[in-house]
């Protein structure tokens, strides 16, 4: 209560809205104006009005003003000008409304990493004592949305003087000045919490759900004082930041806040998309259910570890399995800027599963906040061969990540990963037992991958090279503890998609939710990855590192049987390819037969009608080619074969055919060792002295040159012979 001292009625503008809206739309503060008012006598003794000068948006209106605090340190000394002392718990600040200081000022102040006089932290809301002074009149008034209905209600008639930027300041001055002189004091101080207080929630408190909001779009890096910090101004809960974790423990850039009231809950929803940094932040209600699910303790360890009453709690990762508090005593105190635990080895709590096996994570207590810089120094600092990862943390990820340790893990409980967006491979959900091997490089390995990262995810990523991957093709590489390594590889369909997609993919950003990483992609081959991915040893024998794939799966062959079991799937496939083509094929009139051939020589070699013996024919099956080029008609010309090459210099490979047929472009060249081919032949080699009219032998061996030795048979028996094959034919 104020009955004596001074009064100090401030307005605030900002280059942006204003009225309920001031402050949302984190714009910067322009102009301060300053009425001080004795309240023993009731006179104003002093005003003052200020242009502030923006630094993120310079104004040449504003050029004439000075930096916020240049002005908040001038206004001080106008103040003790007129003897009165600022810093006296006698002098009171008195805002219109929650938002000139707590959505305004602070929140400037803080982003500029300014420190604001300690009577910035407590003032009086001229609506509330307005409230508070005439509820109880026979006729009481109306909740003020304004200043100007406080003003009817008085009977005060608005300032109508010159100064049109000092008239608000002036009507706040004058309805001060009336609860005065109406016998009223002003009661109702508020306050500004600046620091962050720590505390314990259990799952057993009751949670005003109306309090509570979810922040997202956080930086992973932030710490409950970072998210203070962001809500500057507003005073949060004791203990009322949680962050969120994701599956793998990993801070996943959520975060909810409790506030002390649903008044500072929704000036902090106005806060929807302020930024930290560079960064934006989106703020959306919650529940109390959500924020027990995050930060509410189960067990009394936690309870007991909490109670020391910390002023920085530390989280430790990659711990060996056998650390001791000794060795995290030891890893603390040596080096430069040595810094102590808090009560030694009692402040040191490592986090266990159900089973009592280690997780590599531990919390250590430090009593001061100056101790936070000191022990963070540390971050990938040498625990005998592991480097360490130190992370600022708070009781409620200490509470949330000692919860999910206590957790039975089991497959039942793993969250299914969600169905491919539409267009992309179903990679995801089938099982991964195959792993290719050989040297061939028609694999890409993918690094630096989020961990939440999921197959969909890789495939979007990948974008036009998605189709590309073979079936069963995408692996996630997984660490000793069942985390992601944030490393992936990718089986394609040949060397040169491998190599397109380690080309232009390499370095290119993957977006995941409002993260973005670059990606490394490089190409390597089926050894490379079958090293990586089982370390050295048959798949069957380290499934620990594969990704498990998302449905249940029949068992993988056993891995005598494997070979027998891809040859097998290889066959069914040319089967079905070998039918889906004599099925697209015109039903023939007569058995087909190849009119044109061409016999490979170091020159180019003639082509020889026999039109004059063979009937018109239609075109020929196909077979490991292509749709478009096999059956789409162009009028291209021919492709150039490659020179002939001595069979000294290229090792052949017997095939049962080495012609090129063309009867109408396009040209292809064909090699195919399926029965389907030595059928086909056989049944040419039958049918076709039916149809061939008599002597057509001799007539064709006397057609050709001198250069042939042997003369063209009279049967079709040569479709059986064994032609070397020649590489790049």
């Amino acid at each position: 209560m104020i009955s004596g001292g001074w009064v100090c009625a401030l307005h605030v503008r900002t280059a942006g809205l204003g009225g309920a809206a001031l402050g949302s739309d984190e714009e910067e503060v322009v102009y301060l104006a300053y009425i001080v008012i004795d309240v023993s006598n009731n006179q104003v003794i002093g005003e003052r009005e200020y242009a502030v000068r923006p630094t993120r948006r310079p104004s040449e209106e504003l050029q004439t003003g000075q930096p916020l605090e240049v002005v908040v340190q001038q206004f001080d000394e106008f103040a003790r000008s007129l003897q009165v002392d600022p810093h006296s718990p006698l002098f009171r600040l008195v805002t219109d409304g929650q938002p000139p200081l707590r959505q305004c000022l602070h929140p400037e102040a803080c982003s500029k990493e300014l420190t604001l006089p300690a009577h910035y932290a407590r003032f009086h809301d001229l609506r509330k004592e307005f409230m508070r002074a005439y509820a109880l009149r026979a006729v009481p008034p109306p909740e003020p949305t304004a200043l100007q209905d406080m003003l009817t209600y008085l009977g005060i008639p608005p300032y109508t003087g010159d100064n049109f930027y000092a008239a608000e300041v002036k009507d706040m001055a004058s309805v001060i000045r009336r609860i005065i002189s109406d016998g009223f004091r002003l009661e109702l101080p508020e306050t500004v919490d600046l620091v962050l207080e720590t505390g314990i929630c259990s799952k057993d408190d009751e949670i005003d759900g109306n309090c509570i909001v979810r922040a997202r779009g956080l930086p992973w890096q932030s710490s409950d004082q970072d998210i203070a910090k962001f809500f500057r101004g507003l005073n949060v809960a004791k203990g009322g930041v949680a962050l969120c974790l994701s599956p793998q423990g990993r801070r996943n850039g959520e975060a909810l806040v409790r506030f002390v009231s649903q008044e500072h809950r929704d000036m902090a929803l106005k806060r929807h998309k302020h930024h930290i940094g560079p960064r934006y932040i989106e703020v959306y209600r919650a529940s109390g259910e959500d924020f027990l699910s995050v930060a509410g303790g189960a067990t009394c360890e936690a309870a007991a570890f909490l109670s020391r009453g910390a002023q920085v709690i530390v989280r430790m990762r990659g711990l060996p399995y056998d650390a001791t508090p000794a060795q995290v005593l030891d890893f603390f105190a040596t080096g430069d800027d040595p810094v102590q635990v808090l009560d030694g080895a009692e402040g040191v709590l490592f986090v266990r599963r159900a089973d009592g096996r280690a997780t590599g994570d531990a919390f250590v207590l430090f009593s001061k906040e100056e101790d936070s810089p000191k022990a963070l120094s540390r971050h990938r600092k040498l625990i005998g061969q592991r480097y360490i990862e130190l992370f600022r943390s708070t009781t409620a990820e200490v509470q949330q990540v000692l919860n999910r340790s206590l957790e039975p893990r089991t497959p039942a409980s793993t969250p299914a990963a969600p169905a491919p967006a539409e267009g992309l491979l179903p990679v995801a959900l089938v099982p991964q037992h195959v792993i290719t091997s050989g040297t061939a490089k028609d694999c890409v390995r993918l690094r630096g991958l989020p961990y939440e990262a999921q197959v969909e995810n890789i495939l979007t990523f990948l974008d036009e090279f998605a189709k590309n991957i073979v079936v069963q093709g995408v692996h996630m590489v997984y660490n000793a503890q069942g985390h992601p390594s944030g490393e992936a590889f990718i089986q394609m369909d040949s060397e040169t998609s491998a190599f397109l997609c380690a080309q232009q993919k390499h370095h290119r950003y993957m977006t995941f939710g409002k993260k973005q990483r670059y990606i490394e992609v490089f190409q390597c081959s089926g050894d490379d990855m079958n090293l990586v991915l089982t370390g050295g040893v048959t798949p069957a024998t380290s499934p620990k590192v594969l990704s498990p794939g998302t449905l249940v799966s029949p068992p993988p062959p056993a891995p005598r049987l494997l070979a027998q079991h891809i040859a097998h799937q290889s066959l069914l496939a040319r089967q079905h390819e070998n039918l889906l083509l004599a099925s697209m094929r015109p039903p023939p009139t007569m058995l087909p037969v190849l009119p044109t051939y061409q016999i490979r020589s170091p020159s180019p070699a003639p082509q020889y009608q026999l039109q004059q013996f063979l009937p018109q024919p239609v075109v020929p099956i196909t077979n490991k080619r292509s749709y478009e080029r096999a059956f789409t008609q162009t009028t291209e010309a021919p492709p150039a074969k490659r020179q002939y090459l001595p069979p000294q210099l290229a090792p052949s490979m017997s095939l049962p055919m080495g012609l090129s047929y063309g009867t109408s472009t396009p040209i292809f060249s064909y090699a195919n060792t399926s029965p389907a081919m030595l059928s086909y032949a056989n049944a040419l080699q039958a049918g076709l002295p039916a149809a061939m009219p008599a002597g057509y032998g001799t007539a064709l061996s006397a057609a050709l040159p001198p250069t042939m030795t042997t003369p063209f048979p009279a049967t079709f028996s040569m479709l059986q012979s064994m032609y070397p094959y020649y590489p790049g034919v």
